[in-house]
C-alpha cells in the first residue's frame, strides 16, 4: 500500500477498543455483600414485633416506623444521592455509604436496655440514610462494567444483593431473639445479635476501602463509552425523565407493585399471629421464602431480559402474576401455615422478581439518561407508595380486618397493571448498540478493503 493510501488511513476515525474485564465480577460480588448488610436490617425489628414491643415496652406503630423511616429517608435524599452518585462515581458514593451504615449498626450496640429503645431508632435512621447510596447502584454498575449481553443479569444480581438482605432480616431476627426467653435473656441475645451485624459490617467496609473499584479502564460496550463522553447534566436529565410519558407511567406502575411489597413485609408479623398465634418464627420463615422465591424470581427474569431483549412483555407477563398471586394469598391466608409457605414463595416470585426489570425497562425508556437517576427515582416512588400502603394496609387491617386490607392492595395493583399496557416500548439502549454496531462494522470493513486494494502511483 503506497504513502497515498497510509495518509489516508490514518485520517479515518479511531475506533475505541471494546472490552469487559474479570474484575466486574468481584465488583459485583463486593456490592451484593454491601447491600445485604444494609438490607438485612429493613425488618430487623419489624419481624419480631411482639418481641420488640414487650422487651423496650413500645407500641406496634413504633416498631413500625423503625421499618418505614428506610421510607422516608430516601424520599428527600434520592436526587443528592443520585448527583452524587454519577458526579463522584461508584467507589466513592460506595465507600461513603458503607461507612454510614457501619456506623448505624454499632449505635444500636448501644440500644440494649429497655429504656433505650430511641438509641435503636437513631441507629436504625442512620442505617436507613445509607440506603440512598445502595438503590440506585445496580443499573448503574451494571452498565459501567458489564457488556450488552450481561447487563440484565448482572442488574438482577445487584438487585439480589438488596434481596439477599432482605431474606436474612426476615431469618435470623427470630433465631437470635426468643419470644419465650426472659427478659434477662433476651437482653444477652439482643446484644448478640446487634454485635454480629456490626462485626458484619466493619468487615465489608475494610473489604470495600480495598478492593472495590470505580469503572473498568475501557468500557464494556459501545452505549457505554456513549454516556461516558457525555458532560452530566442532572438537573436536565431528571427534567427529560419526568417529560418522557412512558418513564413516568412505568414510574407509577412500579411504585405501586414494590409499596404493595413494602406493606406486606412491614406487617408480616402481625398478619401471620392474628391467624397463628406464637408462630413468630414462622413469620420469619415466611418472610424468607417470599424473598428466595423473589430471587429466582429476579435471576430467571435477568436471564430472560438477556435472551430475548423483550422488556415490556417480560415486564407486563410478571406484573399481571404479581397481582393473581395477591388474589391467591389474599383468599388463603387461613387455610393452613403450610399453604401460606407456598402461597407466598410464589407472590415471592413475581413481585420481588419484577424488581431488575423495572430497573432495566427504565434504562431503555431513558438511554442516555443516567441509569443512577432513573432508578433513583423508581426508588423514590417504591418509597412512597410503600409509606401509604403501609399506613392504609396497617389501619384496615387493625380497624375492619386483613381480607380487605388484602383486597385494597389486589385493587391497586390492578390499576398498577393498567398503568403498565400504556406503558410505551421505546428500547433506546438496544437501539443505541444496534446502531453503534453496525457503523464500527461498516469501518472495519472499509478499513479492510483499504488495506486489499493496491493503489497504482501515477
Amino acid at each position: 500500500m503506497n504513502n497515498a493510501a497510509d495518509v489516508e488511513t490514518k485520517q479515518l476515525p479511531q475506533i475505541e477498543k471494546i472490552q469487559v474485564y474479570g474484575a466486574r465480577w468481584v465488583v459485583l460480588g463486593i456490592f451484593v455483600l454491601y447491600s445485604m448488610s444494609n438490607a438485612m436490617q429493613w425488618v430487623q425489628f419489624s419481624i419480631i414485633n411482639d418481641v420488640v414491643v414487650s422487651y423496650y415496652g413500645v407500641s406496634s406503630m413504633w416498631v413500625d416506623w423503625t421499618s418505614m423511616i428506610y421510607m422516608i429517608l430516601y424520599i428527600p435524599f434520592v436526587f443528592p444521592a443520585s448527583y452524587l452518585l454519577e458526579k463522584l462515581g461508584l467507589r466513592k458514593a460506595v465507600i461513603i455509604g458503607m461507612t454510614i451504615n457501619c456506623i448505624g449498626t454499632w449505635i444500636k450496640v448501644g440500644a440494649v436496655d429497655k429504656d433505650r429503645f430511641y438509641v435503636a431508632f437513631v441507629g436504625q435512621t442512620i442505617v436507613g440514610f445509607a440506603q440512598i447510596f445502595i438503590l440506585a447502584v445496580p443499573a448503574r454498575l451494571a452498565a459501567l462494567w458489564f457488556g450488552p449481553s450481561q447487563v440484565s443479569s448482572a442488574c438482577s444480581i445487584g438487585v439480589f444483593g438488596n434481596q439477599l438482605g432482605i431474606a436474612a432480616g426476615f431469618l435470623f431476627p427470630p433465631i437470635f431473639v426468643n419470644s419465650e426467653s426472659s427478659h434477662d435473656e433476651q437482653t444477652t441475645q439482643f446484644y448478640t445479635m446487634f454485635i454480629a451485624v456490626a462485626a458484619f459490617t466493619t468487615v465489608l467496609l475494610v473489604i470495600v476501602l480495598f478492593f472495590f473499584k470505580d469503572r473498568p479502564p475501557t468500557p464494556p460496550s459501545h452505549a457505554a463509552l456513549q454516556q461516558s463522553g457525555e458532560e452530566f447534566d442532572f438537573i436536565g436529565s431528571l427534567k427529560s425523565l419526568m417529560k418522557n410519558k412512558s418513564f413516568v407511567l412505568l414510574l407509577l406502575s412500579y411504585g405501586i407493585n414494590v409499596g404493595v411489597f413494602y406493606a406486606i413485609s412491614t406487617l408480616l408479623n402481625q398478619i401471620v399471629l392474628f391467624y397463628y398465634p406464637g408462630a413468630s418464627a414462622d413469620a420469619g420463615r415466611i418472610g424468607l421464602v417470599i424473598i428466595v422465591a423473589g430471587m429466582l424470581g429476579s435471576v430467571c427474569c435477568g436471564i430472560v431480559l438477556d435472551k430475548y431483549h423483550k422488556f415490556k412483555e417480560t415486564t407486563l407477563v410478571v406484573y399481571g402474576f404479581s397481582l393473581i398471586s395477591m388474589v391467591v394469598y389474599t383468599f388463603t391466608l387461613s387455610k393452613g401455615i403450610y399453604v401460606v409457605y407456598v402461597i407466598s414463595a410464589l407472590l415471592g416470585f413475581f413481585m420481588t422478581g419484577l424488581l431488575p426489570v423495572g430497573f432495566e425497562l427504565a434504562a431503555e425508556l431513558t438511554y442516555p439518561a443516567p441509569e443512577g437517576t432513573s432508578s433513583g427515582l423508581l426508588n423514590c416512588a417504591c418509597n412512597l407508595f410503600g409509606i401509604a400502603f403501609t399506613n392504609i394496609y396497617s389501619v384496615i387491617f387493625n380497624q375492619v380486618n386483613d381480607v380487605w386490607a388484602n383486597i385494597v392492595m389486589c385493587i391497586v395493583l390492578l390499576v398498577g397493571v393498567v398503568l403498565l399496557i400504556f406503558t410505551g416500548s421505546d428500547l433506546r439502549r438496544q437501539a443505541a448498540q444496534r446502531f453503534e454496531l453496525l457503523v464500527n462494522a461498516i469501518i472495519r470493513s472499509f478499513l479492510a478493503s483499504l488495506e486489499n486494494h493496491q493503489v497504482t502511483p501515477n
